[in-house]
């Protein structure tokens, strides 16, 4: 079965949630670049600095990968990037990180929240625990952002009103759960590639780490097959406004 597109006609803001600096480029910063293209605004919230992920001094690593990566936005577009403080490697998911991602939400209003997987394992192997822990925050924080009784300081001492976001967004894979895709092809494919490469001094950091543009295009050719097109984004696209659909076999007598 083709996978559909996302229906993207119908976004304005997209808030995308990761843990680090970089943690956009492997792909789905291709995506971005269509998105802004097209006139819908991309904010980015990284929840730390990056500073455990070179052997650097971590401030000397802090201020280098956020300087990478407001390069790595204005190569997709993306004009508000905002970087917490929370401690790299050792991301603690509770009400502390769930409260920061819902204070992003309230204030950029998005109508689609892109975060990360939080599950254990991957096709790729273990996913490491920032990234289920930003995971599984963000899930809660979008449902948090909407209800005025959940950090109800925000909206009474910050000034933030409630808000409740259609679509929460996944990276997907061919067969592992995707439900729909953003093609890429050409200027968008590029453009992402380049923001990975803007991240030069952590890749270089990285021991055989292969260039962006020998196995980013070999990724999104593969998941342009599930579209039928020649290179795409995958997702797992939840809307959070549709009603629940009791028509599938749950498996339960």
């Amino acid at each position: 079965m083709t996978l559909p597109a996302l229906p993207e006609e119908s976004f304005q803001r997209v808030l995308c949630v990761v843990a680090h600096p970089d943690d956009m480029e492997y792909g789905t910063s291709a995506a971005v670049a269509r998105w802004t293209a097209r006139g819908i605004e991309v904010g980015y919230l990284l929840l730390t600095r990056g500073e455990a992920g070179m052997p650097n001094p971590p401030e000397e690593t802090a201020r280098l990968r956020a300087a990478e990566q407001q390069a790595a936005c204005a190569v997709v577009g993306v004009e508000r990037l905002t970087i917490l403080e929370h401690p790299d490697g050792v991301l603690v998911y509770g009400l502390d990180l769930r409260r920061d991602i819902c204070r992003e939400i309230r204030r950029f209003k998005p109508d689609v929240v892109l975060g990360s997987g939080y599950g254990i394992e991957t096709p790729f192997g273990f996913d490491q625990a920032d990234h289920r822990a930003a995971g599984l925050a963000t899930l809660d924080a979008v449902r948090d952002a909407g209800n005025r009784w959940i950090f109800p300081e925000q909206v009474d001492d910050e000034g933030l009103e409630p808000h409740s976001a259609r679509w929460l967004i996944l990276p997907g894979l061919p067969g592992s759960g995707a439900t729909h895709g953003v093609e890429v092809t050409g200027e968008p494919l590029a453009r992402g590639i380049a923001s990975l490469e803007a991240h030069a001094a952590y890749l270089a950091a990285l021991p055989d780490h292969p260039a962006p543009r020998d196995f980013i295009p070999k990724f999104t050719a593969l998941n342009g097959k599930a579209m039928g097109v020649d290179h795409a984004v995958l997702f797992r696209a939840h809307d959070l406004q549709a009603p629940p659909d009791f028509s599938s076999d749950s498996g339960q007598d």
